[in-house]
This record gives C-alpha cells, sequence and structure tokens, in this order.
C-alpha cells in the first residue's frame, strides 16, 4: 500500500485475544471484617463490579442507592453499594451493584480504572496502566 510522500505501509496482522477473562479477587466490607477470594469474571461492557446479593449479604455490604443500569435487555434498577476490591495486590473501596439475577462476581471497568489496571487484548492478562489525565497545562 502506498501513503503520501511515497511512503510504504506494510500491514502486519496481530492476533487478538478473544474469550474470558477470568481473576481472582477479594471483595469485603468497608469496616475490614469480613473478606472473602472470589473467581470474578472482567466484563469490559460494565461501568461497575456486580457482585451477586448472597455474597453482599455475607460480607454485609449494604446498598446506599438505587442506580438505572442500561443492559442487553433494557433499563433497569439495581441496588448499589460500597465495596472494598482486591486485584492483583492492588485494593480500593469502590462502588459496586448488588445483583438478584447474577450469580458471580462481575469487575467493571471503573474498578480496573481506579486499581489502575486494564486488559491486555493480545494476551487476556491484566496489566497495569496509568491513570490519564489530559487537560490543558499539565506536564
Amino acid at each position: 500500500m502506498r501513503l503520501g510522500h511515497g511512503g510504504e505501509f506494510t500491514f502486519k496482522p496481530v492476533k487478538w485475544y478473544v474469550g474470558h477473562v477470568w481473576v481472582e479477587v477479594i471483595v469485603g466490607n468497608l469496616e475490614g471484617t469480613a473478606r472473602r477470594s472470589v473467581k470474578a469474571l472482567v466484563d469490559t461492557g460494565a461501568t461497575l463490579t456486580v457482585l451477586p446479593r448472597w455474597l453482599a449479604e455475607e460480607l454485609g455490604i449494604k446498598p446506599h442507592a438505587v442506580s438505572r443500569v442500561e443492559t442487553g435487555a433494557g433499563v433497569i434498577t439495581m441496588e448499589r453499594g460500597r465495596a472494598y476490591v482486591e486485584i492483583a495486590g492492588r485494593g480500593e473501596v469502590v462502588p459496586v451493584l448488588i445483583s438478584d439475577v447474577i450469580d458471580k462476581v462481575l469487575v467493571g471497568m471503573t474498578t480496573l480504572e481506579v486499581l489502575e489496571l486494564e486488559v491486555d487484548p493480545i494476551t487476556g492478562q491484566l496489566k497495569e496502566r496509568a491513570l490519564m489525565l489530559y487537560t490543558a497545562g499539565v506536564r
């Protein structure tokens, strides 16, 4: 393929990872009195992390609000709380949705961003990433 200014461009196909990314996650309450290690699915289409109600209740994670959530089946309401979430030794308190329908922990993008992690599309593994701050005048 020819580009302007006489340059050549060679396209090398890249093998992208396609599949599910599962990670070990520690989930706990805000008081630090209850924690549990669980296998969780990273859901790059989810904004917030989702906990099944049974796990939220077991850990004493209480809802404090209700959120409108857009799903493939339409907009629904879900209770929202806060939980301690740790992945690969990085832990923070993050907002979580509490589900009566979903039976596994789903790790959403907000949690990954707060923990400075991202999915590597080549390997299908989590890797470190820098936080973003794009604004005028910051170097």
